[in-house]
């Protein structure tokens, strides 16, 4: 079964999570946008396994640390889709230009697609490309935990900015209608920032996306 433990980190309050398999105890970690040292105590506190690092997308509170964290354990970089070259190429501008501590530069292992799959231990989870917030977020989804990683496309009662270069508001909604939606309102979403929230509520009560 999936497990996961949500970690805010960055002055944004990002929530970056430890995912895992609850049987083999190999993990992910989405979105390790910094606090690298607060990441790591977590996760040798659950006794994971760390074995690659998922990114949404490449927004410095989101990807900041994944350079440092891949070098320091040699672990895969996963994700995000290839629309978001240019803001992995921004990384040390960004880390500048918000205050963060300097980013490592580094280069994806492995891009995510529309329909992609990614494993951790005996959990699968699907990769949907998602864009509006970036040109390349994708969002990972666990039909069989009924739980969603949508990073920025969607919060509890707001969506995703979509002011930074490269966003575009209808294809943000045209994301969160047609390839978040369909994932059931049942579904819990670990959102980038905030509390969780299930996407039936978002659909009644979101005055950006309500009643679509």
């Amino acid at each position: 079964m999936l497990r996961y433990q949500t970690i805010p980190v960055t002055p944004f309050a990002q929530n970056c999570s430890l995912v895992w398999c609850d049987t083999t105890r190999e993990a992910a970690v989405i979105d390790p946008g910094g606090d690298l040292d607060d990441v790591l105590a977590q996760a040798e506190r659950l006794g994971l396994d760390l074995r690659q690092i998922w990114l949404t997308h490449a927004h410095i509170d989101h990807a900041g640390g994944a350079g440092e964290l891949a070098e320091r354990l040699g672990l895969p970089i996963i994700g995000p889709h290839p629309g978001d070259q240019f803001w992995i190429d921004a990384l040390p501008q960004q880390s500048r230009m918000f205050g963060f501590p300097p980013a490592w530069g580094f280069a994806p292992t492995r891009w995510l697609h529309d329909g992609d799959t990614v494993t951790v231990g005996a959990c699968a989870l699907q990769v949907r490309h998602c864009p509006g917030h970036t040109p390349g977020h994708v969002v990972f989804y666990s039909p069989e935990a009924k739980r969603a990683f949508v990073g920025d496309v969607l919060f509890a009662g707001s969506i995703g900015r979509t002011d930074f270069p490269g966003g575009d508001h209808q294809q943000l909604i045209d994301s969160i209608t047609q390839r978040l939606w369909p994932m059931g309102d049942d579904t819990v979403f670990i959102p980038g920032h905030g509390p969780e929230s299930t996407f039936g509520r978002e659909r009644r009560t979101n005055p950006f996306v309500g009643g679509t």
